[in-house]
């Protein structure tokens, strides 16, 4: 069998693995409340009435009314590895937490977690990056304040993407992994919400207009494993497309995701437009949210 079939049958394996489990399990409703267009492709964190938001080479700072305020096109100055792709992001005490990293053809490498300051979208530092632990991309990235931790995904469906990568906030330091189980596949960003942690995967066929889903993790005790159930498919964006990154704003009782419509993804990579669009639009889509459970 080939490499991609067996990659197709491993995801709907997945797929069904996780459809067994009731959608009684969701912990949230969803009310979709507004649609913004925004200037990135990867990635959404809001903080203290202000939205960033994450292009693939590109920083950015919204106010509250989604007004553009500021825009770094040249987020990779000051790395002394080579460097060209940021995936999802987040934000803690105004400083903006960034999974950064060389990417090309679905392979990455120079992986690190870069941290910007939120007003000035500059470079202030850099966490050493361990090389041993197996990760071979980041897609996205989360902080949880009250552990300390920061973690990050693999967006490559290898093994890697199996697990999640847990940094010490404070030291940098790598603390372990994470073990998902069942493994969401293609996954392209991460958040901490109200003791759980919630990841995006890309698991839909665009072409067959198949939604991408929304998924809970509930870590073990340890930290070591992590149960996985769905918590919802996007059903209702205006174009099935390429899901991305993700945030809570826990003020407003809000969920916000990034997704993106119009162009053709092969290997995490743009390849032409669908009919009718000649670029590919990025906007995020807001939903207010109120607990079920």
């Amino acid at each position: 069998m080939t490499q991609k079939f067996m990659a197709v049958l491993l995801c709907l394996i997945t797929l069904t693995l996780l459809c067994k489990r009731s959608t009684a399990e969701a912990l949230f409703r969803f009310e979709l409340s507004e649609i913004h267009p925004v200037s990135g492709r990867q990635g959404v964190c809001t903080e203290a009435g202000f939205y960033w938001i994450s292009g693939s080479g590109t920083l950015a700072k919204y106010d509250k009314n989604w007004n553009l305020l500021l825009e770094n096109k040249n987020p990779f100055e000051g790395f002394t590895l080579e460097v060209n792709h940021i995936g999802d992001i987040d934000v803690y005490q105004n400083e903006l937490y960034v999974g950064v990293e060389y990417f090309m053809d679905g392979e990455g490498k120079n992986i690190q977690v870069a941290v910007y300051d939120g007003d000035t979208l500059n470079l202030k530092r850099v966490f050493p990056f361990r090389s041993d632990t197996g990760q071979m991309e980041c897609s996205g990235i989360a902080v949880d304040p009250g552990a300390r931790i920061v973690y990050m995904t693999s967006w490559i469906d290898d093994e890697s993407s199996e697990y999640l990568y847990r940094y010490d906030l404070d030291t940098g330091d790598y603390q372990g992994k994470v073990k998902m189980q069942p493994s969401p596949r293609w996954i392209q960003g991460i958040a901490c919400y109200d003791g759980h942690l919630y990841v995006t995967s890309d698991d839909g066929d665009a072409d067959a207009q198949e939604p991408d889903h929304l998924y809970r993790i509930e870590l073990s005790e340890n930290k070591e494993t992590g149960t996985v159930f769905p918590e919802r498919a996007f059903d209702d964006v205006i174009m099935q497309g390429e899901i991305e990154g993700l945030t809570f704003d826990p003020e407003r009782g809000r969920f916000l995701l990034l997704y993106n419509r119009g162009a053709r993804i092969v290997a995490g990579m743009p390849t032409g437009f669908y009919e009718g669009y000649t670029e590919e639009i990025h906007e995020v889509f807001v939903y207010n949210i109120t607990k079920i459970q």
